[in-house]
């Protein structure tokens, strides 16, 4: 027994935690979750737990159904929401085949086998996400507009607020669970707040964010409110976004950072931007995979509608912020296009295998985009070299159906399920008569 795992069951003893939940996510990014008892946890550690996977959206078919989850000792942290006493903890599970062999449709066996490459290459993947939301007030009807729980907008500082308050209880509470977050505001829309997680690892950011999905939740509830990753759930109000900043560290060493270069930028930053925009519509709809994704990918939006990058320009798809001086740390990138609605794992894994091929090839970094890309005209754009993103779930799997590299990092399975999961979605919605297309047309003949 390895010390990490004596390190839990020694906590679980002394804290008198009487369920522990075993967290997995299926290839759509649900969270997966069984509870067992602590006189289980040996047995756990050692075997695992078995359930079916057939039940698991993109797990496994009905003849190869038995999956084992393995918990993650140094995952374990106990859930505040649930009490100080006989309280409740989780831990993030590894999925294998009875034969101790890794599941190939385990998202964070994806994402491992990514980052494996990446260190097989010199590299450590470290992710800042910027985490939208919107906080509505209970209950939300259906078919009714959600109402927001406060009026306020960006940066708007207020004695008290319900978007405030939340805002300092979830914080507490993530950072209770070893989640360090660095900033937090209200965002642009009504009751659209923004929380902005400290970096870390790829890995361990994946399983954050995870973690603060269901925080969020859960303290909203105990406020009477609904928090909301939907992209884009208000019309006419700005959509949530999970912006995120990158880099690639060999060692202690920013693998981004190169002092005598434009913008600190080095050779393998540069690199890894061309992959980025190289690949950028194949893998749009691993992070930006739901039908709502693209009503926030609209021209004029705070999010990006166009392949291109710039130095602090958000009107980019990726963006170079403003490098800080005798901090060669700081020196990072950032995607804008994806949101929370996507997997992180899957999302994260295609990312960093867009960017490791343009490592790996020396792809040539465009010029970057120094205008308002919004506000140039068609025929500019296509001088410049800038093509659009997919405008929507039905172009994205197009270019991602024709996608080796996606394919490959995702693996067979995976890659198979996702595609003709997201595709029956895509029809479902094109089939659907909205109330829009009611308020224009039904009497306009």
């Amino acid at each position: 027994m390895d010390k990490q795992t004596e390190f839990v069951l020694r906590v679980m003893e002394e804290r008198d935690v009487r369920f522990v939940r075993l967290w997995f996510a299926d290839v759509l990014g649900s969270l997966k979750s069984v509870a067992i008892a602590p006189a289980e946890m040996e047995g756990a550690f050692s075997e695992g737990i078995g359930f079916d996977g057939s039940a698991i959206q993109g797990f496994a078919r009905v003849y190869e159904s038995d999956m084992i989850a393995h918990p993650d000792p140094s995952t374990f942290q106990l859930l505040p929401w649930r009490g100080e006493t006989q309280g409740t903890a989780r831990m993030f599970c590894d999925i294998s085949l009875p034969d101790g062999s890794p599941s190939f449709a385990d998202p964070r066996y994806v994402l491992k086998r990514a980052l494996r490459k990446a260190s097989d290459l010199g590299f450590t993947f470290y992710i800042h996400p910027e985490i939208e939301f919107y906080l509505f007030k209970e209950p939300v009807e259906p078919g009714k507009p959600p109402v927001p729980a406060d009026q306020s907008g960006y940066f708007d500082h207020t004695t008290r607020s319900a978007g405030a308050d939340f805002r300092r209880e979830a914080i507490t509470m993530l950072e209770r669970m070893g989640i360090s977050v660095e900033f937090s505001h209200h965002e642009a829309g009504p009751g659209q707040q923004e929380i902005d997680l400290r970096y870390a690892d790829a890995l361990t950011m994946a399983d954050n964010i995870m973690t603060f999905k269901v925080v969020l939740k859960e303290v909203a509830v105990g406020r009477g409110l609904f928090a909301s990753f939907m992209p884009k759930p208000l019309t006419g109000q700005p959509g949530n976004g999970m912006h995120t900043h990158m880099s690639l560290f060999e060692g202690d060493t920013n693998a981004f950072y190169d002092a005598s270069a434009e913008y600190h930028l080095s050779k393998v930053a540069r690199h890894f931007i061309a992959g980025l925009l190289r690949h950028a519509a194949e893998i749009s709809a691993l992070t930006n995979p739901w039908v709502n994704s693209y009503k926030r990918l609209v021209t004029g939006g705070e999010a990006p509608s166009y392949i291109s990058w710039g130095q602090n320009n958000r009107s980019a798809l990726v963006r170079v912020p403003t490098y800080k001086p005798n901090k060669s740390g700081s020196a990072r990138i950032e995607l804008r296009s994806i949101d929370s609605a996507c997997n992180p794992y899957l999302a994260y894994a295609v990312i960093l295998a867009a960017g490791l091929a343009g490592i790996e090839n020396e792809y040539e970094l465009p010029e970057g985009a120094e205008d308002d890309v919004w506000a140039l005209t068609d025929k500019q754009r296509q001088a410049l070299g800038i093509k659009p993103l997919p405008k929507s779930l039905g172009n994205a799997l197009d270019a991602l159906e024709e996608s080796q590299l996606v394919a490959d990092t995702l693996g067979e399975q995976v890659f198979d399920f996702f595609l003709r999961n997201k595709k029956a979605e895509y029809e479902a919605y094109r089939q659907d008569v909205s109330e829009w297309e009611l308020n224009r047309f039904l009497f306009s003949l």
